[in-house]
């Protein structure tokens, strides 16, 4: 394989093959004048590691990839499938229609700006450092690594004494496990009221989030999505830290949390202050025995392999700017997609054509008489 290229896409979920296509589109050639690599063994994106018990119907929607529908893929009846062999199975064949030639199990472990290339007057090269497939020498990166490897657990007073289990969602398979056992559930988001409605149908849980949840009887419209998405986007353009879309959109009231809301499992909790080896205390001195403490407290954007290039502000956030808010203010050739704004199946797939745009008019590409030109 070449390690020469114009642009590197990091990941093959949402966003980085919807880069890959409108690279495709704008004139350069995959393994050619753009290689996409991805950590993983198979397609799919972080969609083949979801719990079994998500499925089609539980999904919030599955947006179709740019020029090819995910319904297509799907036999008759498949409304209950679960997401995380529907959805890989999509984008296996969406890699084999479009031709894009995903290098796979190839992790970037550290980019590095390596200054001027002397073969190619003003261009500046990064150094893409991989696992199994060498140094990987660009001229620019598309970022689409996504949250899934980066699972946050927040720190509590006692955490390391408690004699019961602890997990994230990441970890998380079947709801059967924890027979039994009071399952402490924490978290608001809309993974956190799935699985407690799950676990609270197997046995007892008390539910603990950080604010009071802002439940909706109304679908999503629109409008809030592009409210949602405004507020993250001015958060990033300004190098905050991304927010959270579901303090604005609030959690959808459906049937099912209605049934679970009549059974008292939504019946809320404020943080606890500590945690102790059999269960949970609040401030107020009480006490809640668990045997598992379930946390559904979100994932962070994985980005530590672009450390070296000193992205992040003090606030540790990324000042980004462009069209959709995908490009680094302070490094152009570095494009993040799923980063901020674009955090979501259709944000991804806007991004990606964004991103490669803005990165291609950056470096001049497709050059005159270059072969992605011709």
């Amino acid at each position: 394989m070449p390690t020469d290229f114009d642009i590197l896409v990091i990941g093959a979920g949402q966003a980085g093959l919807s880069a890959g296509y409108h690279l495709q589109r704008l004139g350069l050639r995959p393994e050619r004048d753009f290689l996409i690599v991805d950590h993983a063994p198979r397609p799919g994106g972080a969609w083949q590691f979801r719990w079994p018990s998500l499925t089609l119907t539980t999904v919030n929607r599955v947006h179709d990839l740019p020029g090819m529908s995910f319904a297509e893929t799907l036999p008759e009846g498949s409304e209950s499938a679960p997401a995380a062999t529907a959805v890989p199975r999509y984008y296996e064949l969406y890699e084999k229609r479009f031709d894009l030639r995903v290098r796979r199990q190839v992790s970037v472990e550290v980019v590095c700006d390596r200054g001027m290339d002397g073969a190619r007057e003003g261009a500046r090269i990064l150094n893409a450092e991989t696992d199994s497939a060498g140094m990987i020498r660009v001229r620019g990166l598309i970022n689409g690594t996504g949250t899934w490897e980066r699972p946050f657990i927040p720190r509590y007073p006692g955490a390391q004494t408690f004699a019961g289990r602890q997990l994230h969602t990441r970890e998380y398979h079947s709801a059967d496990e924890f027979a039994g056992k009071h399952v402490v559930v924490v978290g608001g988001g809309i993974s956190g009221v799935q699985l407690l409605d799950e676990i609270s149908q197997v046995t007892t849980t008390t539910w603990v989030t950080r604010s009071e949840p802002v439940f909706r009887e109304a679908p999503f419209a629109e409008e809030d999505g592009r409210t949602a998405v405004a507020m993250v986007e001015d958060r990033v353009r300004r190098g905050l830290p991304p927010g959270s879309v579901v303090s604005v959109t609030g959690l959808r009231l459906d049937d099912r949390l209605r049934a679970a809301q009549a059974r008292g499992v939504l019946e809320r909790h404020p943080m606890f202050v500590s945690i102790e080896s059999n269960g949970v205390r609040w401030a107020d001195g009480s006490f809640q025995h668990a045997e598992v403490i379930l946390w559904a407290t979100g994932f962070r954007s994985a980005l530590d392999h672009l450390a070296p290039l000193r992205l992040r502000g003090p606030g540790g956030g990324i000042t980004m700017t462009g069209r959709l808010a995908t490009q680094v203010a302070n490094d152009p050739r570095v494009h993040l997609i799923g980063y901020g704004p674009s955090a979501s199946t259709i944000g991804a797939n806007r991004a990606g054509r964004a991103a490669a745009v803005e990165l291609t008019g950056h470096l001049g590409l497709p050059a005159p008489g270059s072969p992605a030109g011709s």
